[in-house]
């Protein structure tokens, strides 16, 4: 064989050798920090490996939106799920939505109407106590201020209810349903208590007519005496939902209430009157000496007394316009109203 045979046919060896050793190394290839880097079809991930469903959950769950409260556009969680309500606790229970916090202040209590099983929350004590339950929505009602709504929006991104739905329960519910994404229940709920409401007024229309009702607190610490007008939000709706007739003192007044003396009692010349403490129960010690009151000789020769028409009611939802309590207060009125 020719010289130059034999360097074609070892040219040929090596360019084949050559391709052969160029194919193991793709496929036993090295990243550079030692783990093996897979290629080809067998070891790429699959096109869409999480199901599509979660990932429209992961989605959602960053998902944002903005709602106009009070104090401006306010961005929010599209799906809140631990959420702070400011004194709006009613409102979430109606709407099976549990708090992460329930309102409590030292001098007054908690609604315990609402039998929540959640920790307090001391309105008169540091901020730091809710940042410690990680909201991550709250949800603030009237009592708070300007200065109150940002130093909440420092722990979450706060909605502060407009001025304009407070007055009425049924509009702050709705919008409470709107800022958590669960309008339709709210619908279900004003559903059950419009109804609720419709057949409560003409209970109590037909068993005092056009007889006129007033609203008191007593107040135990100074022992005075606190009449309710129309517009309070705690008890106004007895008089436009439930088709009360208000005294003319209480249809007049501009204010939520006014304090008036014992000596005023009876000239208000009400045919019903609806009476609670301002902190605790009847018989808790702090009240008994503001008690004493309603057993002196101008309580006593009140015509709502002598009638039987007083009403000795629990302060706990008698002091908050929610819509549980709203119909709670309902329920107090059928039972001792209407015979």
């Amino acid at each position: 064989m020719t010289n130059r045979g034999r360097r074609w046919i070892w040219t040929t060896v090596l360019i084949l050798a050559m391709s052969a050793m160029a194919a193991c190394g793709t496929n036993n290839n090295e990243a550079g920090d030692g783990k093996p880097v897979q290629t080809g079809n067998a070891a790429a991930p699959a096109a869409s490996s999480a199901p599509a469903e979660t990932e429209e959950a992961a989605a959602s769950e960053g998902a944002t939106r903005k709602v106009a409260g009070e104090f401006g556009e306010v961005e929010i969680p599209a799906n809140p799920k631990r959420v702070a309500g400011i004194y709006v606790e009613d409102y979430l229970k109606a709407l099976g939505v549990t708090p992460v916090v329930q309102w409590y202040h030292p001098s007054w209590g908690k609604q315990d109407y609402l039998n929540l099983d959640v920790p307090e929350y001391d309105i008169s004590g540091s901020i730091e106590a809710l940042l410690d339950k990680n909201p991550d929505l709250i949800i603030a009602d009237g009592g708070a201020d300007e200065a109150r709504y940002e130093q909440y929006s420092k722990v979450a991104p706060t909605y502060r209810l407009p001025e304009s739905v407070l007055q009425d329960s049924r509009l702050t519910l709705t919008a409470i349903a709107e800022a958590l994404g669960i309008p339709d229940k709210a619908k279900t709920v004003l559903a059950d208590y419009d109804k609720k409401v419709a057949d409560g007024k003409a209970a109590l229309q037909q068993a005092v007519g056009q007889e006129k009702v007033a609203v008191i607190r007593l107040n135990a610490a100074d022992k005075t005496f606190a009449l309710f007008g129309v517009k309070n939000r705690y008890t106004g709706m007895i008089y436009d939902q439930f088709g009360l007739t208000p005294i003319p003192m209480a249809a007049e007044m501009t204010d939520y209430q006014s304090i008036i003396s014992e000596e005023v009692i009876p000239e208000l010349e009400a045919d019903h009157i609806i009476i609670f403490p301002d902190n605790g129960a009847w018989d808790s010690e702090v009240n008994q000496e503001a008690v004493k009151l309603l057993d002196g000789p101008l309580w006593k020769n009140l015509p709502a007394v002598k009638n039987g028409n007083i009403y000795r009611m629990e302060r706990s939802h008698w002091q908050s316009g929610g819509i549980t309590a709203n119909q709670m207060k309902l329920d107090d009125l059928l039972k001792a109203m209407v015979k």
